[in-house]
């Protein structure tokens, strides 16, 4: 007789909802709650354009859908791919108090007495509290609640992230000879059955090397050659491999991956700006994260005046290009140009919220501090003829509830390798300064 599966009730945290406003649907068959304080916080998150805002809409607007007639306080089928039910637990007052226990009346606390009093009214089930925010699972716990990270989305080991390149040590030289003489050779030449589309690969021996990607149109090893884009000249092989990809044609999305100082911005802007001739405009955004997590509207100044402090590196990284060239020259003013004109924008990436990126070149930076929802919204909002470069540094971020296995461009670069029209470059090496270099690798 095969023994039947405890059923479970998830309480879900608004930290979770912010994540994910279809969080609802992944708890298979399994019952989910939310706490009264939960619908009173997204109250105060459904207003505003950023991303946590549009989440907390589209989860009222679900639960409005699925309610129908029905009173909230009852449990209620969810429809779709889950057989579990939901409700909304009124009751936050419970003979363990964390109100009491914790000293503050505080939207956590209460979060927390929903819990208790669930467990309590449902013994025959296992009550789990879910929420993204680490310290609220350690007050669970020592109030002896089980309490999860929210786990869709999440990549399991980032140590072992696809770097989209690799290095063959001991090649025949006949092999790098005849990549540089006829510029491709087969899979098995180099002892490979299979690999990504749009794979990197350095070739090396003793006395010579090659830069090479796997064309999977071609279905052919082809040499990449080392090229330049706007004076900005790649330092490194992987500096050489992000501009091939930025400028291959068939590769609709990319994905460069690096600590700070490693050039991927740079390597990104110089490398969209040198293929602008085929798109009507280019974007350059980058999400707003405020300090201290306080919302933009505490800064002084008009709207202008209070996004430019996050803009600023976007701004410093055109600048450097514009300043390889003199005042006269026509590389200079095209970039003045594009600017005026709107070919070129720097804009926060809450602002691109529906405006259409048909024929675009856009480049997402810090696209660490996305959720996986968020970055599939923007691409799927990509038309035809548009490129779609996301930059970022999984173990530098700054939005809350987010870490290096659950932001959004880990997600990308995990679930998306195996596609011919994406290439991912992991960039290692830093170029800044020897100074930045020392700071990367020792402190």
């Amino acid at each position: 007789m095969v023994k039947r599966k405890q059923k479970k009730i998830f309480v879900l945290d608004t930290s979770v909802i912010l994540y994910n406003h279809s969080a609802l649907h992944s708890f298979d068959d399994n019952d989910v709650a939310i706490p009264i304080t939960v619908l009173e916080e997204l109250d105060n998150f459904k207003k505003g354009n950023e991303i946590k805002n549009f989440e907390a809409r589209e989860f009222i607007r679900i639960l409005d859908n699925l309610s129908g007639n029905y009173t909230l306080q009852n449990w209620i089928a969810i429809n779709g791919r889950s057989k579990g039910k939901f409700k909304v637990v009124m009751n936050e007052k419970s003979e363990l108090d964390a109100v009491a226990i914790f000293g503050e009346n505080k939207p956590d606390h209460r979060i927390l007495n929903a819990a208790i009093v669930l467990a309590k009214e449902n013994p025959g089930k296992k009550v789990i509290l879910v929420t993204k925010d680490i310290n609220l699972r350690l007050k669970a716990k020592s109030l002896d609640i089980p309490a999860e990270d929210f786990e869709t989305g999440k990549i399991k080991d980032v140590d072992s992230l696809y770097a989209g390149k690799s290095v063959i040590e001991d090649v025949d030289k006949s092999i790098i000879d005849k990549l540089y003489a006829e510029g491709s050779c087969s899979l098995n030449d180099i002892g490979y059955a299979d690999i990504h589309p749009n794979h990197y690969i350095i070739l090396k021996n003793n006395r010579t090397s090659a830069l090479t990607f796997y064309n999977p149109i071609t279905k052919l090893i082809e040499r990449v050659e080392k090229k330049s884009a706007y004076k900005i000249t790649a330092r490194n092989a992987e500096q050489v491999f992000a501009l091939h990809a930025i400028s291959n044609p068939e590769v609709k999305l990319v994905t460069l991956q690096g600590v700070a100082g490693t050039g991927k911005t740079l390597i990104a802007l110089a490398g969209a700006l040198s293929q602008k001739r085929y798109y009507k405009q280019i974007y350059l955004a980058r999400p707003i994260v405020p300090l201290s997590n306080k919302d933009i509207g505490y800064l002084p100044g008009d709207i202008k005046d209070k996004i430019n402090p996050y803009m600023e590196p976007l701004w410093d990284n055109l600048k450097f290009i514009q300043n390889q060239y003199k005042e006269n020259d026509k590389e200079y003013k095209a970039i003045a140009t594009a600017l005026d004109t709107e070919k070129l924008v720097i804009t926060p990436l809450a602002y691109i919220r529906g405006r259409s990126i048909s024929n675009v070149c856009f480049i997402v930076d810090e696209a660490q501090n996305l959720t996986p929802h968020e970055v599939k919204t923007i691409i799927t909002r990509a038309g035809e003829n548009t490129k779609i470069i996301f930059t970022g540094d999984i173990y530098q971020i700054d939005t809350p509830y987010l870490d290096s296995q659950s932001n959004g461009f880990s997600y990308l670069i995990d679930k998306i390798k195996h596609h011919a029209i994406y290439a991912h470059v992991r960039l290692e090496k830093g170029e800044r300064s020897e100074l930045a270099n020392l700071a990367n690798v020792l402190l």
